[in-house]
């Protein structure tokens, strides 16, 4: 696990409830940016989608993320010592995830919140980021009643035009606590590209497509698996549909 103070926890609600404790006092420091607008067509948050910032601290990031000029923006920032940075009220349209779909939607920053996470893409999150990330996701999704598959990493709505949170991320961290859609491998062969389809990702048309949506998934669902299509990766998404079925 963790952290020392969680080892006598037994249940994801259990250490939920701890980190809850634990970061309550933490001030939410407000940094208003810019860059937004109004949600489309009476759209309201149903997807949370997570980033990595790829710059050289945090501060660079703020900077960026609430320069007019730059147009871009994020409903939240994490740094590495967990502090969490209030951008844009989550009633409002941020600028974070660009072109994409994930399920039957297809203007993502009309229907989601995005949450930058102060990270390289080279290295490991560093736990005290988790820590308030999984507060903060906690928060959002009893506000809005969010789902677990629909809490996703900008790859997924975007393969091949985004890598973020990419492999080095913690999704069996969110999976545990229940907030993430569960990675479960079934050993039966089943349509791979139909079951991601019903996962949430978009079809691909080219060849190219198909390795960057592979990847995507991969980076989601299969970190340690490299190379063609092969078993792991059709018996995983034959899996994660079949747990998807089971919460509904």
């Amino acid at each position: 696990m963790h952290c020392n103070f969680l080892k006598n926890l037994k249940t994801g609600g259990q250490i939920v409830k701890k980190l809850n404790q634990l970061i309550d006092n933490l001030k939410i420091i407000s940094k208003p940016s810019p860059n937004f607008g109004i949600r489309r067509d009476k759209a309201y948050p149903s997807i949370i989608v997570l980033h990595y910032t790829a710059m050289d601290s945090a501060d660079d990031a703020l900077e960026r993320l609430c320069d007019p000029e730059a147009e871009v923006s994020s409903h939240y920032l994490i740094d590495e010592k967990g502090q969490i940075f209030f951008l844009v009220d989550e009633e409002n349209r941020a600028w974070h995830a660009g072109e994409g779909s994930w399920g039957d939607c297809e203007d993502i920053n009309s229907s989601s919140i995005g949450i930058e996470l102060s990270n390289s893409g080279e290295a490991p999150f560093s736990f005290l980021l988790m820590q308030s990330l999984v507060f903060l996701i906690n928060k959002i999704t009893n506000r809005w009643n969010i789902k677990p598959n629909n809490i996703i990493g900008h790859s997924d709505l975007a393969p091949g035009r985004k890598k973020d949170p990419g492999r080095h991320f913690d999704w069996a961290w969110l999976e545990f606590l229940e907030l993430a859609s569960k990675s479960v491998s079934i050993n039966f062969d089943y349509d791979f590209w139909k079951n991601l389809e019903k996962i949430g990702y978009m079809l691909p048309v080219l060849a190219s497509q198909k390795l960057d949506v592979i990847e995507a998934f991969r980076a989601r669902h299969c970190q340690n698996n490299y190379g063609p299509l092969n078993e792991k990766d059709i018996f995983m998404a034959s899996g994660v549909v079949k747990r998807l079925k089971n919460s509904i």
